[in-house]
């Protein structure tokens, strides 16, 4: 069960890496609006490494590469969270190549919810999604479905 959680979170991570390489636009935007100037290319290499961990995660498992995703996904929960206090407006991030998809409290609790998954996942392990049954590489991707749906949805 907990190598599909932190599975579908690692997809996630996978997917909107590689769309934020492809086009840091959105998310320079968003670090902009929150006082952070940040250049596209460094936006590019950290979204690169978001692309690394998560396809690291579906490769390898193990405790250490969890414990990443946990880091990860309590970051953007933290950044989404005082974007959400400061009431200034801040944009998609790019996440997901969606026009406007804005921070929403929903991304608060998936982001929180997947940093949990992925603690607990990084203290009892977790399988390599690409050696895992097939229930669990569905139930990963299930999680993952579900993440981006929320995620992407414009309301709530």
């Amino acid at each position: 069960m907990i190598t599909a959680l932190v599975g579908g979170a690692a997809l996630l991570l996978l997917a909107a890496g590689a769309l934020k390489v492809a086009d840091p636009t959105r998310t320079v935007g968003a670090l902009a609006a929150r006082g952070w100037s940040v250049r596209p290319l460094l936006v590019r290499a950290g979204a690169l490494g978001e692309a690394v961990l998560g396809a690291a995660v579906v490769a390898v498992g193990g405790h250490a590469l969890p414990a990443l995703v946990a880091a990860s996904y309590a970051g953007f929960a933290w950044f989404v969270a005082g974007a959400l206090m400061s009431g200034t407006p801040v944009g998609t991030c790019g996440c997901f190549a969606e026009a406007d998809t804005p921070p929403r409290p929903a991304h608060v609790v998936v982001d929180a919810g997947f940093a949990v998954a992925a603690v607990v996942g990084a203290v009892v392990g977790v399988d390599a999604l690409l050696d895992a049954s097939v229930p669990v590489i569905v139930g990963a991707v299930a999680v993952a479905g579900t993440g981006y749906a929320l995620l992407s949805a414009t309301r709530w």
